[in-house]
Parts: structure tokens; sequence; C-alpha cells
């Protein structure tokens, strides 16, 4: 890759934002911990991203204790929008090679989010929306209802959506078939 294409590195380490809930993986995760991670993945993204001949911003962020890192390209970039599949499977193993790498690196298991060009701020909104439509069904029908299949993170943040709308959820199932019943609160 030449000099002018090579990824640029955005660092918003500064930009912590505080919480009152910190739960036990963030407490164990030291400010230094968390950025070494950032460095760590960034620079593993930033090789990727180079052997793939492929332009892209990357950005860090640290929040409440878990290391977020963006990509994102000036231009929209039909080939940043493959590193995120169908479904964000693609990104997903990417941010699953990228915490493989940080393990690697520094013997620490990590927590950070990876997002592509928006995909997981869209999506966020995507499952809030999905959680707002459950509650809606929940307070009509009185009935609980069961939503499609999701991985942990999608689960959390419906799960926390749910929460904030004053009802109850829970996931059911196994592996790939794992998945949230909204209820009424008891």
């Amino acid at each position: 890759m030449s000099a002018d294409t090579t990824p640029e590195i955005h660092s918003a380490a500064e930009s912590v934002e505080p919480t009152d809930t910190v739960d036990e993986t963030a407490q164990s995760a030291s400010p230094s911990r968390v950025e070494e991670e950032g460095d760590v993945a960034a620079d593993y993204l930033e090789e990727l991203l180079d052997i793939a001949d492929v332009d892209g911003d990357i950005d860090i962020e640290v929040r409440n204790g878990r290391t977020y890192i963006s990509i994102d390209a000036e231009e929209e970039s039909a080939t940043l929008q493959e590193l995120v599949g169908r479904d964000g499977e693609v990104l997903e193993a990417l941010q699953e090679l990228t915490r493989l790498s940080v393990l690697s690196a520094t013997g620490n298991r990590s927590r950070l989010v990876l997002d592509i060009t928006g995909y997981r701020v869209e999506r966020n909104g995507e499952l809030n929306r999905i959680a707002e439509e459950a509650v809606a069904k929940v307070k009509n029908d009185g009935v609980a209802v069961a939503l499609a299949p999701m991985g942990a993170y999608e689960r959390k943040i419906v799960h926390d959506a749910v929460a904030d709308l004053g009802f109850a959820s829970e996931s059911e199932g196994e592996g790939p078939n794992r998945h949230i019943v909204v209820s009424a609160t008891e």
C-alpha cells in the first residue's frame, strides 16, 4: 500500500464517559490495559486493511471500560461493506479475530467492539425498534413475545432496551437458536 493510502488511526481515549455501574470485567480493565488493547487491535486491523489493499480510517474510543474500534472511509466503499457481510457475519468474524490478536499479544481476553461503516450503530437502532415493538405487542396482547435468534452482543442491547421500557426479558435456547422472550414484569 502506498504511503498516501495508509489507514489513519485516531484515538479518542480522552473521551472516556463516566458510568454509575461497572461490571467485573470493566473493573479489572485498567485504563492503560484498555488503551493497550485498542492499540494492538488497531495495529492488527491496519495490517489487515493493508494486506487487503482497502482504504479506511481506524478510530479508537474507550467507553465504560470497553474499547470500541470503528473503521470508516471518506467515501462509501463497497470493499468495506463486504467486510460487514450479510447480517454482520463477516464483521463478527473480524471482531473475534481482532480479539484473538489482542489475547495473543497481551495475554488478556478482550471485550472490544468492532464497527465497520457504522453497521453496529444502525443495527442498534433496529434492535431498539424490535424491543419497542415486542413491548407494544406484550402490552396489547398480554402474552410473552419470542424474538428471532441473535448473538450475545445484540441480545444485551435488546435486554437493556426492554428493561428501560419497564418490561422483563430473558434469553432462552442454546447456541445459534438462543433468543429473547419479552414479557410483562411480575
